[in-house]
């Protein structure tokens, strides 16, 4: 499936750099070699050489690498020219480049072609952004772990589990002079019944998957001066929200990103919630609720020192905003005050006594915040995944699910059948292998130019 264009790009990043590199895929990147170098470059070997214009001006020097396809990342010839990373030379190199029959390649072009080459499948390809894009070494981990094909791996054992299945009942209902009874067959019953275990422990790692790659937002909510800044601020170990006596410091929100045990967490620190004539201050409350209605955790700061009815200014403070994202109630001020709460759950919250200002509880807190979004699985050896991967999964549940349905309860042979063809295209939307183009082109224009 190899295009017949040549694309060319820098791979490095914009700005000035002691490197830059332009990399080129397709038919033309050996006769590009050539008349940039003005030498036959050896296959996987670094030459030292000049790269030169039209009219044999240097235009910089450096190292040429030429792989030829299919041993190569796109699975077609491929040329690297490094050189220095100023961004007029990587200019100039590339539109030498493409002067000699090279186009400018599309964001994340390099990797789909690896994909339409069978080089890498779709998830694969994805990981590949995701590793770039890291943003904690558990989440760089767990990308390169799925780009060396552990979570298809995984996909395609689970998929194999429902074509079986898929061909004993098949073959039943296209032979039927067989006289196949699949209907009375235990191992058919309990063959689903292990591909739905199986689907369900995968989920569970897939979510794992999603959440290094797209990380929590948890959004401090409180009345004026219960410390939420100051909360904040032992969570990033900075003081980035000012932390004042005067209630209503904080009018924006404020947003930080910070890792919780490899885990990308960012943080929302809002305005205190109050009715307020202020019209500067009100904005910081409409834009407080708003991030909730966003979040993935709440956590509500109530100063426990002064506050002694709490559990009625919790309810008050989320109002009828009926949230499904997990609440916890954060009892700050034990320091000062006159009797320590301990962690216990309130009216099915979470309630997690600290204080912000020693630090007491913080760690006991995070235990928390991961309990319940990591509950039973460890993030390292996890596979990186994405939001579109669990909602394949769910809809093969489905599937699966209503498969079990129509064999047990309605005896449909040619329904189950069906089902588990609906199942098995969806776990193949996850590495490709049954896909849209449209659902290719939206993956790959998220990609940066040059990958």
């Amino acid at each position: 499936m190899s295009p017949t264009d040549t694309i060319a790009a820098v791979a490095t990043p914009a700005g000035r750099g002691g490197v830059g590199i332009v990399r080129v895929s397709g038919p033309a990147a050996k006769s590009i070699s050539l008349a940039v170098t003005g030498q036959q470059l050896k296959p996987r070997f670094a030459t030292f050489t000049d790269f030169v214009d039209h009219s044999e001006t240097v235009i910089d020097q450096g190292l040429a690498l030429l792989f030829e396809g299919p041993a190569s990342f796109t699975g077609e010839d491929v040329l690297e020219l490094q050189g220095h990373g100023g961004p007029v030379v990587m200019s100039l190199l590339l539109a030498r480049v493409v002067e000699l029959g090279a186009r400018m390649a599309r964001p994340g072009e390099f990797s789909e072609r690896a994909f339409l080459n069978d080089k890498l499948d779709l998830s694969q390809a994805e990981a590949v952004a995701d590793l770039i894009d890291s943003t904690t070494e558990a989440a760089a981990r767990g990308a390169l772990r799925s780009l060396k094909g552990v979570f298809s791996d995984q996909i395609r054992t689970l998929d194999a589990e429902v074509v079986r299945l898929r061909m004993y009942v098949e073959a039943a209902i296209d032979f039927p002079e067989e006289e196949i009874d699949f209907l009375s067959d235990s191992g058919l019953v309990s063959g689903l019944e292990a591909a739905l275990k199986h689907l369900a422990e995968l989920t569970q790692q897939t979510h794992q998957g999603a959440l290094l790659r797209e990380g929590l937002t948890l959004v401090l909510v409180g009345a004026p001066n219960a410390g939420k800044s100051s909360l904040m601020n032992q969570f990033v170990g900075d003081e980035i929200s000012i932390v004042t006596e005067v209630p209503g410091t904080t009018r924006d929100v404020i947003r930080e990103s910070i890792s919780l045990d490899g885990i990308p967490l960012k943080l929302v620190d809002t305005a205190g919630l109050r009715e307020t004539d202020n019209m500067i201050e009100a904005e910081g409350v409409r834009r407080a609720k708003a991030e909730l209605l966003a979040a993935d955790g709440v956590l509500v700061v109530i100063d426990i020192a002064a506050d002694h009815q709490w559990q009625t200014t919790v309810a008050e403070l989320l109002g009828d905003s009926k949230l499904a994202a997990p609440i916890f109630v954060v009892l700050n001020k034990i320091d000062i005050a006159s009797e320590t709460p301990v962690l216990e759950s309130v009216a099915g919250y979470t309630c997690v006594p600290i204080s912000a200002f020693t630090g007491e509880g913080i760690d006991q807190l995070k235990a928390e915040l991961l309990q319940v979004f990591a509950p039973n699985a460890s993030i390292e050896g996890s596979f990186i995944a994405r939001s579109r991967h669990v909602d394949a999964l769910r809809r093969a549940e489905i599937h699966l699910r209503e498969g079990q349905r129509v064999l047990l309860e309605d005896s449909a042979g040619e329904l189950f059948a069906e089902e588990l063809r609906y199942c098995h295209e969806t776990l193949s939307e996850i590495t490709g292998e049954f896909t849209s183009d449209d659902l290719l082109g939206r993956i790959f224009s998220t990609f940066c130019i040059g990958k």
